[in-house]
């Protein structure tokens, strides 16, 4: 009998997350990655952070955690967290982000709906635990994670501290393969009624949206391109959506990361002078926050681009960013959707940078991208027809998109009704093809048989002078169903204050012109401090609505 060789067969390759890594491993070792949660700031490169990776996988692996179990991570955004984000999905355990800014009444319900086997808390959020421990309805493993001392004194209860805990693992832990559809992440949504929304996604769907995200900020050609030469630092927490899922992106790609720790403005804006940062994404609310503080304008923000999503990006905040130098856009998505569906088309530019038309196409959440399909439809599914005026709801399908809500089959043939994900958001395509947000569903004012755009107010508001933030909400009415109110927050500069009154000519300008129906002028103005926002930092209407129905 004659041996011959076993047969060849090709490499089958699963889409995992591991993966990732591959590219900076190979092509920038040495790239630094910063971490400033605390003092002092820590800096190591990619070799050392896989390094730290294999190290955390076995030490997770040395308390149980095994394929399918559940890790959580309560901290603010650090390397722990981006080794998080790597480590525990690559073991084939599931990485759970908590959103540490929910109330403990609903994290304790976000930790036991998930079923968390371990959780590695910040010493910040220690007490928020020990307010609901007793609640856990399984086992949980704690660890502590701690940005002083170098050797901390353990809470009761907890197994480890994090960095003592890595030191003493071994750093070669041998990530095996699986299949690519293992659930790699779980969070939940917020700003939702009754308790929060599970969402998860396999590891082929992060590895799918990751390229997507590459695609869609490397290619263009105009002022907005996220390159290997940039220097990323997120100012969306990373429990939000993996971060927007730009940690995966700027770790594929090798460029140096920043992690700020608490979000400080003064702090944030050190480290973007300090670090030479360049690339940047989040909600108004903090670009506000950012561009608010009194050392803001001794930074050179020039360098800075910023992507805002979450929430729509006012024109008045957009042309203040602008004077301070920074590029800043839109992009468009959900926690549903990994998030990133659209973003703003920049490339070909040939207006005046800040002039009306380039703030118009930098605030439009713009063209899909690559491997997204985008409709907006009427209440039957049908297409609306593409003719700029005409509104109707979002829908979306790309391979990315979470497949369903956890644990409520209800939910989520609500959300996947048609086979297509219902955004709740009201749009429309103007003549290029890009996206305009008009509102949410849940947001449109309806007065006088006319249904009102709560952004379309907010925009117009935002450019007036001494105008720092601002929420339009319908409140009941007998006679016309609702009408609108707006709840405005003003600069911290007495001399920039402005009245109901000014406002409300702001917003007769636009009804005398014929772009608001009469019915857009609000009665009721309020002035007020701070305007309250959902735990990821959007304006929350429905807390508003709720405030001011009465």
């Amino acid at each position: 009998m004659v041996n011959t060789p076993e047969a060849a067969s090709a490499y089958h390759y699963p889409l995992l997350i591991k993966q990732i890594l591959l590219t900076p491993l190979a092509n920038a070792p040495h790239q630094e990655i910063v971490s400033s949660p605390g003092s002092p700031v820590r800096r190591y490169n990619y070799r050392a952070f896989y390094q730290r990776i294999g190290s955390l996988a076995s030490s997770l692996s040395s308390l149980g955690v095994a394929m399918g179990d559940t890790v959580a991570v309560m901290d603010w955004d650090s390397h722990r967290y981006l080794e998080c984000f790597f480590a525990v999905p690559m073991m084939g355990a599931i990485l759970h982000t908590v959103n540490i800014r929910l109330s403990p009444q609903q994290i304790l319900y976000t930790i036991n709906h998930a079923e968390d086997d371990i959780i590695l808390v910040h010493t910040d959020f220690v007490p928020i635990l020990d307010q609901i421990s007793e609640r856990f309805e399984r086992p949980v493993k704690l660890v502590l994670l701690d940005d002083g001392a170098d050797t901390p004194n353990l809470p009761s209860g907890y197994v480890a501290e994090y960095e003592s805990w890595l030191s003493a693992s071994d750093g070669g832990f041998d990530f095996q393969d699986f299949d690519e559809n293992t659930t790699a992440t779980t969070f939940y949504t917020t700003g939702t009624t009754g308790d929060p929304k599970g969402v998860a996604y396999s590891h082929r769907q992060l590895v799918l949206h990751t390229l997507g995200l590459i695609a869609a900020f490397s290619t263009a050609s105009g002022n907005n391109r996220f390159h290997k030469e940039d220097v990323y630092m997120p100012m969306t927490p990373m429990f939000h959506v993996h971060g927007w899922g730009m940690p995966y992106a700027a770790t594929m790609m090798g460029v140096k990361q920043v992690y700020p720790g608490r979000y400080d403005p003064e702090k944030l804006l050190h480290l973007i002078e300090s670090e030479q940062v360049t690339f940047s994404h989040c909600v108004p609310t903090i670009l506000q926050m950012l561009l608010s503080a009194a050392q803001a304008r001794n930074v050179n923000l020039s360098r800075l681009k910023i992507v805002i999503g979450g929430a729509a990006l006012p024109e008045g905040l957009a042309k203040t960013a602008l004077d301070f130098g920074i590029e800043v856009f839109a992009a468009y998505g959900l926690s549903e959707t990994c998030p990133v569906i659209t973003t703003a088309d920049l490339s070909a530019s040939v207006c005046e940078r800040g002039s009306n038309e380039d703030l118009a196409r930098r605030r439009k959440p713009g063209k899909p991208c690559a491997l997204v399909e985008v409709r907006v439809v009427d209440q039957d599914m049908n297409d609306i027809p593409r003719d700029g005026k005409t509104s109707g709801e979002i829908v979306v399908r790309a391979p990315w998109l979470t497949q369903t809500y956890t644990k409520s089959p209800e939910a989520t043939q609500a959300l996947w009704h048609g086979g297509y994900l219902h955004t709740g958001d009201v749009g429309r395509f103007d003549e290029t093809g890009s996206l305009l947000i008009t509102d949410r569903i849940k947001d449109v004012i309806k007065s006088g048989g006319e249904w009102l755009s709560s952004l379309d107010l907010e925009n117009i508001v935002s450019r007036c002078q001494g105008v720092r933030e601002v929420a339009a909400i319908g409140i009941p009415d007998e006679r016309w169903g609702e009408r609108p109110m707006l709840i405005v927050a003003q600069v911290a500069d007495a001399k920039s204050n402005i009245t109901a009154e000014q406002i409300r000519e702001a917003i007769r300008v636009h009804v005398d012109s014929g772009e608001l129906p009469k019915w857009a002028l609000p009665e009721r103005v309020e002035f007020v401090d701070q305007i309250d926002k959902t735990s990821v930092g959007k304006l929350d209407k429905k807390v508003l609505r709720a405030r001011y129905a009465q």
